[in-house]
């Protein structure tokens, strides 16, 4: 075994994960690849050409890459376990009226646990992945992580449910870099098409994109179930009807199958009563929003009130804030309203570009 140790490396075949996997064999690491097959596309219904990360294309990509640098490489096939847990969440989550947030329960509860198991059995001492973002250790003892470098890249949000356990065993390599420098990187490393490999940033197994088909594809009878209901103003004033609650997110303009003569925006999803309430855009903002099944990174426990960025989405710059413990839930009082909180998505706080915690919005 090489003096830096064993590592199993999550190649998805492009650009990111097979760099992090040739930087850590260019230092010496014993590096073995892994890529994990989650789902298939015929299954979710797709129409157009297979994609992304679990294509076969993609898996060949990641084997061939190993094999060039001289390393073992396997495929791990999770579809019962990915499908189970994350498919399954995603249509119960727009069924219960809220957006869900399959990335975070990935990584959380499939990828990071599927690599453990399989590290323990290669005696692998690390994982690693091509996400952009940092871990260290605190002065406290804890496993921190932090922002990449790369602002536009980072990929800090989606890792809040990663548990200390697993994070002590975890490296990021491109954390230090910008997505520019890796596609560099890439050509000076003689691999030009992967250099050029274009990303995808829809959900992975969602087809063209499109997740009110599939939810009609995985649910076959929830039109009939559901059926049409009312739209209705903040004030209960009926406006119109919707082909069914589950197919609107909270902050939706465009799609609404509506005209009010000015822009209307969902404000608000009552699944009990089928109704979608529309509103002005103003009417999106909230001052205040508790957060459950808080998963805290940095500090074991916030015992106090405390001052943070929170950011409500992946793309959200963040909000200044105050975050109040109460056991497994997050108070959430923010210093200026904030636009947009969806019930099922990520509120994630942040301590400077260090990693507090996160948990899911509640109504």
């Amino acid at each position: 075994m090489s003096k830096k140790g064993r590592v199993l490396v999550a190649m998805s075949g492009g650009v990111d994960s097979s760099v992090a996997a040739i930087m850590l064999h260019e230092q010496g690491y014993e590096v073995i690849g892994i890529t994990m097959k989650t789902w298939d596309y015929a299954s979710a219904g797709g129409s157009s050409k297979e994609t992304g990360c679990c294509s076969l294309d993609s898996i060949n990509d990641a084997r061939a890459l190993a094999v060039g640098y001289g390393f073992p490489h396997y495929i791990l096939d999770i579809r019962d376990e990915f499908g189970d847990f994350v498919i399954d969440n995603f249509v119960d989550e727009y069924v219960a009226g809220r957006t869900p947030n399959p990335c975070v329960l990935c990584n959380t509860h499939i990828k990071w646990s599927a690599l453990m198991k399989r590290a323990d059995k290669l005696d692998c001492e690390f994982i690693a992945t091509g996400h952009y973002a940092n871990i260290r250790m605190h002065d406290n003892g804890r496993y921190v992580i932090s922002k990449g470098r790369d602002e536009n890249k980072d990929q800090s949000y989606v890792l809040w449910g990663v548990s200390q356990e697993n994070l002590a065993r975890t490296q990021f390599p491109l954390g230090n870099f910008t997505k520019h420098e890796i596609r560099q990187m890439a050509l000076e490393m003689g691999q030009e098409e992967l250099a050029k490999k274009s990303e995808s940033y829809e959900i992975c197994f969602v087809p063209d994109n499109d997740y009110r088909a599939f939810l009609r594809h995985k649910r076959p009878m929830l039109d009939d179930e559901i059926g049409p209901g009312n739209f209705v103003l903040s004030d209960g004033t009926v406006v119109g009807q919707h082909i069914g609650y589950p197919y609107f997110t909270i902050g939706q303009r465009k799609g609404l199958g509506i005209a009010l003569g000015k822009p209307m925006f969902v404000i608000e999803i009552l699944p009990e009563s089928n109704t979608v309430v529309l509103g002005e855009e103003r009417e999106l903002e909230k001052s205040q929003a508790f957060v459950r099944d808080i998963n805290l990174i940095k500090y074991a426990s916030i015992e106090q009130p405390m001052e943070s960025i929170t950011k409500i989405r992946y793309k959200d710059a963040g909000a200044a804030s105050t975050i109040t413990q109460q056991g497994n839930t997050m108070q959430v009082d923010f210093a200026h309203r904030v636009k947009g909180i969806a019930p099922g998505q990520s509120a994630v706080f942040y301590e400077g570009s260090d990693l507090l915690g996160g948990g899911f919005l509640m109504k």
